[in-house]
């Protein structure tokens, strides 16, 4: 299914029954089997969405961002991939791709992001982790574990592998 006032590029790999809603950018990405994208989302180049994901409306992911099979994002989740971004070099004249480094983001099996959350970059987000609305994820989150706050911060550690 594809929604209306769609951008999908011709290098965009869509698995078997990807659902795609309205006002949808996707270039360069790849999505699994299963995966349903809602309203207002960006899909950059490189990324990488695994099997029967929920994307939620209003959620960014950049390219580095790997998010591996069953993972739930909320809405308005925004991911990070340069740890110092700048507009312009020190002399004043605009910054090109050459001028930073992408510092990939892996959000493991079943890890679930909660609304407004943001995940800045070079991190992991551990298998059926819980990362809480608008938590700001500034360092590794472990398997199993609850996170929230700003920054985040452990809750609940060693959760049931069912949730």
């Amino acid at each position: 299914m594809r929604g209306q006032f769609c951008s999908i590029a011709d290098d965009v790999r869509l698995g078997r029954d990807v659902q795609i809603h309205n006002f949808v950018n996707l270039y360069g990405c790849e999505i699994g089997d299963e995966t349903r994208v809602g309203t207002f989302v960006e899909i950059q180049r490189g990324a990488r969405v695994g099997r029967r994901c929920k994307i939620s409306s209003h959620t960014f992911i950049c390219e580095g961002v790997t998010i591996e099979d069953e993972v739930f994002i909320g809405h308005g989740v925004q991911f990070v991939n340069d740890r110092f971004p700048r507009a312009t070099r020190p002399d004043g004249t605009p910054q090109i791709a050459a001028d930073w480094v992408v510092e990939p983001t892996i959000v493991r099996r079943g890890a679930s992001i909660g609304t407004g959350a943001t995940i800045l970059c070079g991190l992991q987000v551990g298998e059926r982790a819980i990362v809480g609305a608008g938590a700001v994820v500034t360092k590794s989150v472990p398997a199993g574990t609850v996170v929230a706050g700003n920054p985040a911060r452990v809750i609940k550690k060693g959760m049931r592998a069912e949730g």
